[in-house]
């Protein structure tokens, strides 16, 4: 075993499957916590006021739609539904309508109206209930409260249980720009920082499913059983990077959404490369739920690379990240987190959202 900087090197016992060695000699620290999404508030207690809606373009929305967003958010308010479920609303009817009180439907829904494109089948109300974004938003908070551990779910998952759209993840191209919205109109601010709860991105910290599998010894041999359901090598930096890619994306369990074997990701300094064939985005801000990626030998990075998850950005402008494998033995191949300075890594790929 050779060291290299800050961190070990592993030999890539088989390369089309994915070990993204990286060992971790000095843990910089975790992460500031932040507040709850339960302590997402509003800075006010009164009725959200339309005259009191910004003015300017908010995501790419403006006028009757932020009219609607702050309708949709005063409607889950009624209800104390938190800020996360009122969040969701706002997303969903951005999905669906594009914050607008639709008199139309669609090729699969003709029948479908108003913000939330509610159909014609009694569930919904009549034609003016689904017309009213009031009434429309009250009936699909409704719908969503039914759901069973709606907020343990991804957002696009439960606004899915409730809209039963063709693509359960339709709505997560629409979660970012609904936070933005939301923090507007109700005026509350760091709402993502808060709505995320920290490193934990909506999950448990080290919620990997597998954490106690076999793994890849450094420099040896792979045990039997050491390749996890997705593909890769257990409790590798890459293994957690993807299953916290699924989980983002509402996915627990197979089939899965994102999968080494469809996407052909590799070690984790050929995971550039990969999301590049697919089309997807990457850059050098760091975005919650982005990939941290550093290249071979960067950063302290062994041949094989590393990649981590974004799990926060903090006040003072470093990131937040949680990853496996990044604590040197015997401490490997656990679950860490840290803060890093947002120009270590070579780029960051964003989440591939509806992609």
């Amino acid at each position: 075993m050779q060291s290299k900087g800050l961190f070990y090197t592993a030999v890539v016992l088989v390369p089309t499957l994915f070990l993204g060695l990286i060992l971790m000699l000095v843990l910089l620290g975790s992460s500031d916590q932040t507040a709850s999404a339960s302590d997402c508030t509003p800075a006010s207690d009164s009725e959200i006021d339309p005259e009191d809606l910004p003015t300017e373009t908010i995501a790419g929305y403006s006028g009757e739609q932020l009219v609607n967003a702050a309708l949709i958010v005063s409607a889950g308010e009624a209800l104390d539904l938190s800020v996360k479920g009122q969040t969701i609303g706002v997303m969903t009817a951005m999905g669906e309508s594009s914050l607008q009180v639709l008199d139309r439907g669609d090729g699969p829904g003709p029948d479908s109206r108003g913000l939330f494109q509610q159909r014609d089948n009694g569930a919904w109300g009549s034609y003016e209930d689904r017309m009213d974004p009031t009434i429309s938003s009250t009936n699909f908070f409704n719908a969503l409260q039914d759901v069973d551990g709606w907020e343990s779910l991804s957002p696009s998952e439960a606004a899915h249980r409730v809209q039963r759209n063709a693509d359960p993840f339709h709505y997560t191209q629409y979660w970012t720009d609904a936070i933005d919205v939301v923090e507007a109109v109700a005026d509350i601010e760091g709402l993502e920082t808060c709505l995320t709860g920290g490193p934990q991105l909506g999950g448990e910290g080290d919620d990997l499913p597998w954490p106690n599998s076999p793994y890849c010894a450094i420099g040896g041999t792979c045990p039997s059983g050491a390749v996890s359901p997705l593909g890769m090598y257990n409790r590798e930096c890459t293994d957690f990077a993807l299953w916290r890619l699924n989980a983002m994306a509402g996915v627990t369990s197979d089939p899965w959404k994102f999968h080494n074997s469809d996407l052909t990701l590799g070690n984790a300094e050929q995971w550039l490369n990969a999301w590049n064939r697919q089309g997807w985005d990457s850059g050098q801000e760091p975005e919650v739920g982005a990939v941290a990626y550093y290249a071979a030998n960067v950063g302290g990075a062994g041949s094989v690379g590393h990649v981590a998850i974004v799990a926060g950005i903090n006040d003072d402008g470093t990131v937040a990240i949680e990853e496996y494998n990044g604590m040197a033995p015997p401490d490997d191949h656990q679950y860490s987190t840290r803060n890093i300075q947002p120009d270590e890594v070579s780029a960051y790929l964003y989440f591939p959202g509806d992609d």
